[in-house]
């Protein structure tokens, strides 16, 4: 048999798949995943939830997953604080299939996303899916973002989407709210659509920092939320948006895949969603470790990021690999990313923390 070549398209080729390690280590806290599993009572209703799709299964799904959203718009609405329409909220699996979506219905052949870095590693690539060219601004050195510099980006590049992970991934930075409205203002001066990506949004210390809070004032919003974090719901892969105008979920719709959300998985996040008070009384325990793990790594002169997030950004380190290495001798697992010489690491139960900060006094 002759030897086959691949066509793979070229801008692919010699690319490495998006993934963290995975390593079968006692402690991992490398991907910033809720530490605890669902109770029983989640566990019960999910199972009741799924057993009654099943007896549908041979039916596609709500391809519009209706109650669904109308389930998350109740849900932002209580954790927000702002009443949301359902038809202006959609989903898909995951926020990063949303993002994905994004990039499809606005960016493409000739537009231009703009981003801050560092920021999530997902970015560049839905740009690469999309073929839409990615420009990336460097962040300051406290990883905030340099909202006049922001400004005049946006003027100069005209893009059809602007990026902003708050808090950002894996700095743990968020953006203040009236700082991201000099952004949304000045993105829509150039018509460009401004995609806040929320994932961690409910870790965030200040309760009223959501950019949900601007979707009824400007035309050019959309809110990226997922449940993979707060509720510890990363293997069901849900995530959903909200937006300024249901125009922007009609655009979602065309480059949606048929019948993309499954009937068993809208039935498990419906479930799931009825526990959000139980979700949210996890996050607080989350904080906590948050705020315990900090102060120990400060005592040892290490420089922490402040996070509003469930994860930490320490550094800076002459060799943050070493670093990694020494931990994961340790039984510990944590990430690799950004610039050179910080590391990431995810707030785990108390037990887990306790052994993360032991680990790092012995080694620093």
């Amino acid at each position: 048999m002759s030897k086959f070549e691949l066509p793979l398209r070229a801008d692919l080729q010699g690319q490495s798949p998006y993934g963290a390690p995975v390593d079968l280590v006692p402690v991992r806290l490398n991907v910033n995943e809720n530490p605890y599993p669902p109770s029983e009572s989640v566990v019960a209703a999910i199972s009741a939830a799924v057993g009654t799709a099943a007896r549908e299964v041979n039916r596609y799904p709500d391809r519009d997953a209706v109650e669904l959203r109308a389930v998350l718009a109740d849900y932002l609405n209580h954790e927000s604080g702002v009443k949301i329409a359902p038809e202006r909220i959609w989903a898909a699996n995951g926020s990063n299939e949303i993002m994905s979506q994004l990039f499809s219905a606005f960016g493409g052949p000739g537009a231009t996303a703009l981003t801050f870095d560092p920021t999530y590693s997902m970015y560049p690539e839905y740009a690469r899916d999309s073929f839409t060219k990615m420009v990336s601004i460097p962040r300051r050195a406290d990883f905030t973002v340099d909202i006049e510099l922001a400004i005049g980006e946006i003027a100069s590049h005209a893009p059809n989407l602007v990026i902003l992970a708050s808090p950002n991934n894996p700095t743990g930075t968020l953006i203040e709210l009236v700082e991201i409205e000099k952004i949304v203002i000045a993105a829509g001066e150039v018509g460009a659509l401004v995609v806040i990506d929320e994932a961690y949004a409910e870790f965030r210390r200040e309760k009223n920092a959501t950019a949900v809070k601007l979707l009824d004032t400007y035309p050019n919003v959309v809110v990226s939320r997922t449940m993979s974090k707060a509720f510890g719901y990363a293997g069901g892969r849900l995530g959903y948006c909200a937006v300024s105008e249901e125009r922007i979920v009609q655009a979602l719709k065309l480059v949606r895949l048929p019948y993309h959300l499954s009937s068993i998985s809208q039935a498990a996040a419906i479930a799931a969603l009825g526990f959000a008070q139980e979700s949210l009384a996890r996050v607080h325990e989350i904080t906590g470790g948050r705020v315990h793990v900090a102060s120990a790594l400060a005592d040892l002169g290490v420089r922490v990021a402040p996070s509003d997030a469930n994860f930490l950004y320490f550094g800076e380190f002459v060799d943050a690999h070493l670093i990694w290495k020494s931990l994961l001798e340790q039984g510990i697992l944590v990430r690799e990313t950004g610039p050179s010489g910080w590391l990431r690491v995810s707030i785990g139960t108390p037990s887990e923390n306790d052994q993360f900060i032991q680990s790092m006094r012995a080694i620093v």
